[in-house]
């Protein structure tokens, strides 16, 4: 969705954005998520807070179960959507749902922040994960990673400050420049 926000990529279209995408990555086939956001997220609904590639025929996604959440109903449309997508073979993906964790809120006004699991980062031999000071929830998210990234140890991080900015893990390790010496 944020690919085409008016304040990202205009005036390109759908059909512009993807042949630059499908050129520039070699890839042949976009897959476009309508439904999915987070409140509190600022982003235009960046999808490293939503769903997430684990290898190339799994793929991890936000899900609430509780119904009187306001995320419930638009994670809901999300899944269906992600169980309605093929890869490049037209075989569906593996889907594994991560909790949403309980409400983090801003001190200063109170709205509702961002919050996620999966806005973890993939290292070479780490999985780095984000958490809330919601034990249950955190705890579940780690092993439902440890059963994808089985040669990966699943380090936990306590993003709350991160999420006070708005962004988590994976946000933080993006567009870091390269130091030259």
């Amino acid at each position: 969705k944020c690919l085409l926000e008016g304040n990202r990529n205009y005036p390109l279209t759908k059909e512009e954005i993807e042949n630059f995408l499908k050129k520039e990555l070699f890839i042949n086939k976009i897959i476009w998520l309508k439904h999915g956001f987070l409140e509190g997220d600022d982003t235009d609904s960046h999808i490293d807070t939503l769903a997430r590639f684990c290898n190339k025929n799994t793929i991890c996604y936000t899900k609430c179960t509780n119904k009187n959440d306001p995320h419930y109903q638009e994670l809901k449309k999300m899944q269906k959507e992600l169980k309605s997508f093929t890869d490049k073979n037209n075989k569906p993906f593996k889907l594994i749902p991560l909790p949403l964790p309980k409400a983090v809120f801003d001190t200063k006004d109170n709205h509702r922040l961002p919050a996620t699991y999966a806005n973890f980062l993939i290292l070479k031999k780490h999985i780095l994960l984000p958490t809330y000071n919601d034990k249950k929830n955190d705890n579940l998210a780690k092993r439902k990673l440890k059963k994808i990234f089985k040669d990966k140890k699943i380090i936990k991080i306590n993003s709350l400050s991160l999420i006070k900015q708005h962004g988590s893990l994976h946000c933080a390790s993006m567009q870091i420049p390269k130091i030259k010496s």
